[in-house]
């Protein structure tokens, strides 16, 4: 977004360091006058914000503020060391790094029903603008983040950041890509999804999975989220800028589908059970991640599509892939079924009506599994995937007639889930090349799994060659940086040589671009 006067530059920022050196100098600090004392003694066995601090879902005049108390973060009861009682968190908002000039303060009780997290929903901020954040609890003071608000509903805006990403398998790879992503400048991040596996894998690389058998129980699924929220590069890249989150597979069991677990080895699991299962990995994805209280979990239920707006220029539709898709097919040849549903009657009504009704320059949808059709066979034969939207074919093309119907322009996809990049055409009719473009996808590779990639593979080449409409294609990791202008847009695939080892660098592999009002890639730039 165009960045007021009071924004800092992100120099300063990363200047002040942030987890543990950075957290010890202002622990030192005595407790300001705007935050007081806390009225809650308690007693910890060690630093609390080990897990570092989070912002999300950002509006015109706050954002949510978390953090998750856990002196032990890894300890065997999954309630990271903390007593079992409830504590008094406060929480600040300044205009500054150093907290002279703070504007809001408040108190959140953090309690051991949902792991002793916090998520404080901090309102009366001014829009568009960059704020910063902290928390303290036992004399302790967390890391400090940096956040930003959303422009106002209708605000006339030149441009905007945003970067998406996906895919974050401990045991496959290092986070370095988010070393690089916290040090670009970003009014937003999007996480599409596998922010954890569910797994046993303990990997090749040294980095083996806590707990190291398969997560079902809550206690399971807690551990697992505080080893993978205890890497540095994903705290910084939490710091750095507010996240908008959706879960997809992974963050409960690999290639669920509303209420039946993975096909291909428990297609006879009673729906009951996995219903259990998956309320306890909502509870936990919701314990560790900056979402406002109208994500908090019921159960097996959470709301995770909701619209983003800001300003003039951008809304937001964040998709649930997961929950109200009808069971994954074995037969390809049913994919065409007109009462499949991939986002269910009353989601697929949400978002055509948001869309139609939509003001923005862009509309993104944030989707956790490619929309494009993806023909994975050399020659006349086709074969598709039965995980993505080729597997909903009817509800796919439903959509797109939707789109076409309401006459929604600059139409963009971001999606995940793939462990690739590609670029493509999104068209009314992928049998005919010369069919209407109705708007474009980028799929966004992984930020680990699948270890360190390739430029291209085989079932790159398969892909460019058989399906016209893709225009870009890449097999290695890392993030997607999306600039947003009134009369283009360009995503930068950004990515890292490997992630088996530490400390790889970053670079540009392509710049893909689009026009405002022409729908579909203008051109690459490699």
């Amino acid at each position: 977004m165009s960045h007021s006067p009071r924004t800092l530059p992100r120099r300063h920022f990363l200047a002040l360091g942030g987890v543990a050196a950075g957290a010890t100098l202002l622990a030192a600090e005595p407790a300001s006058a705007s935050s007081g004392a806390s009225s809650d003694h308690v007693s910890l066995p060690g630093y609390a914000f080990t897990l570092g601090v989070a912002s999300g879902d950002p509006s015109p005049d706050g954002v949510v503020l978390w953090t998750r108390l856990a002196p032990d973060p890894l300890a065997l009861d999954g309630l990271g060391g903390m007593p079992d009682r409830a504590v008094q968190v406060r929480w600040e908002v300044a205009e500054d790094e150093r907290f002279r000039r703070v504007v809001r303060h408040g108190v959140e009780r953090a309690t051991g029903d949902w792991a002793h997290s916090v998520h404080a929903e901090v309102h009366g901020l001014r829009p568009d603008r960059g704020y910063w954040y902290r928390f303290r609890v036992a004399g302790q003071v967390s890391p400090v983040g940096r956040t930003r608000t959303a422009p106002r509903p209708g605000a006339g805006l030149q441009s905007m950041t945003f970067a998406f990403a996906s895919c974050q398998a401990y045991t496959d790879g290092f986070f370095t890509a988010y070393e690089h992503l916290a040090r670009e400048d970003l009014d937003l991040v999007v996480h599409l999804g596998d922010y954890i596996y569910e797994g046993a894998g303990a990997g090749t690389i040294g980095r083996p999975h806590t707990p190291a058998a398969e997560t079902f129980a809550l206690t399971d699924y807690r551990i697992r989220y505080s080893q993978y929220k205890l890497d540095p590069a994903l705290q910084a890249a939490h710091r750095a800028a507010p996240w908008v989150v959706a879960p997809d597979d992974h963050d409960v069991e690999n290639n669920w589908s509303g209420d039946h677990s993975q096909p291909d080895t428990e297609p006879d699991q009673d729906p009951a059970v996995f219903r259990l299962r998956r309320a306890a990995a909502y509870q936990a994805y919701y314990e560790n991640l900056p979402l406002r209280r109208s994500s908090m979990p019921k159960g097996p239920e959470m709301q995770v599509y909701r619209r983003l707006t800001f300003g003039d220029l951008l809304q937001l539709d964040v998709l649930d892939t997961r929950r109200f898709r009808d069971q994954q097919l074995t037969d390809q040849s049913l994919r065409w079924d007109p009462n499949r549903q991939i986002l269910g009657a009353k989601q697929e009504a949400w978002l055509l009506a948001g869309l139609g009704a939509s003001r923005a320059r862009w509309n993104v949808l944030g989707n956790q599994v490619f929309a494009m059709e993806a023909d994975h066979t050399d020659g006349p034969t086709e074969t598709f995937g039965m995980d993505t939207w080729d597997g909903y074919a009817a509800a796919r093309q439903r959509l797109f007639d939707g789109l076409a119907k309401r006459n929604v322009e600059n139409f963009l996809v971001v999606t995940g889930d793939a462990h690739r990049s590609v670029a493509a055409d999104l068209k009314l009719n992928f049998a005919d090349p010369a069919s209407r473009t109705i708007g474009t996808e980028f799929l966004g590779t992984s930020i680990s799994s699948g270890g360190n990639g390739t430029d291209t593979d085989a079932l790159g080449v398969t892909w460019l060659a058989e399906n016209p409409h893709m225009k870009f294609h890449n097999s290695q990791r890392g993030y997607q940086v999306v600039h947003l202008g009134r009369r283009e847009m360009r995503t930068d695939y950004r990515v890292v040589p490997y992630v088996d080892v530490p400390g790889a660098p970053v670079a540009t592999r392509a710049s893909v671009y689009v026009q405002s009002g022409r729908p579909g890639v203008a051109h690459v730039s490699a």
